[in-house]
């Protein structure tokens, strides 16, 4: 029993500890992981926002337009089987490709992101990652707690990614206080296990390793004023703070090199800023 429990927490360990900064320094030096290193926020992009904003809305016209043939308050009941199949139809449509969850191929990671279908080209935006944003003084302790999701982009901001328990409160809660009269500013549905936005599974794409090198990166994003407010209801991600004067900002994954129907997206958690 005792080395039963053990197991679960050296594997649980062995997951998280990548997120854990004291034990990040202290293997800085070793040759475990590939590091990613960047000499500022400007320099870390792979593409720019305009392609970035050029390939959500690709997606997003899609599905926008075959809402119009549902009605918006039973979309969400109505994404199972024909019409989950749909979403990735209309994501091959307008991307050339679809993701979705599968068990990981690292023994230790439990849910990992694959391609399943098409061709994911050089610079593509491949995933987006969900979640609450959070400014650098904004409180995030009780939603922390025992929590792998939490995202630090460059300048400090938070974004949390746990689509259970007190995380997921704060994100339904923080969405619908967001609503503009009959608009929705942001998507709650990847909270379950079939989100309208098939791309915001972001936040399962695993770590990398020498033996399996990234193959996207995270890219801060954005969101620019012009963005359509039809198609912010597809949105991920929502601030904390009701009153925050700063774009709305989102963290895709971009692909690094051309990725086929079949692989396993690893993105890299280190990044270090000169």
């Amino acid at each position: 029993m005792l080395r039963k429990v053990l197991e679960r927490f050296r594997l649980k360990w062995k997951s998280y500890r990548h997120r854990f900064l004291p034990w990040i320094i202290l293997n800085i030096s070793k040759n475990e992981k590939t590091l990613r290193q960047v000499k500022g926020r400007c320099e870390d992009k792979l593409v720019a926002d305009e392609e970035v904003s050029r390939n959500l809305l690709q997606l997003f016209r899609v599905l926008h337009s075959a809402n119009r043939r549902v009605e918006l308050g039973n979309f969400h009941s109505q994404v199972t089987g024909d019409n989950r199949r749909f979403l990735h139809d209309a994501m091959f449509q307008s991307l050339g490709f679809c993701i979705d969850r599968k068990p990981s191929t690292l023994p230790y990671a439990g849910t990992g992101v694959f391609v399943t279908r098409g061709v994911v080209h050089k610079g593509a935006t491949v995933a987006m990652y969900p979640g609450t944003i959070y400014q650098a003084y904004e409180p995030i302790l009780l939603q922390s707690i025992r929590n792998p999701f939490v995202f630090r982009c460059i300048d400090g901001v938070l974004i949390d990614g746990n689509d259970k328990g007190i995380s997921k409160m704060v994100y339904k809660s923080c969405s619908g206080r967001d609503r503009i009269g009959p608009f929705v500013t942001s998507d709650t549905t990847w909270l379950t296990v079939t989100p309208q936005n098939p791309l915001a599974v972001g936040q399962y794409v695993n770590n990398c390793s020498n033996e399996r090198p990234a193959n996207v990166c995270y890219q801060e994003y954005d969101v620019p004023d012009t963005f359509p407010m039809e198609f912010r209801r597809y949105l991920p991600n929502v601030n904390y703070n009701p009153h925050s004067q700063r774009p709305l900002r989102c963290v895709v994954l971009v692909s690094l090199r051309d990725i086929t129907a079949g692989e396993e997206l690893f993105s890299n958690y280190y990044t270090f800023v000169h």
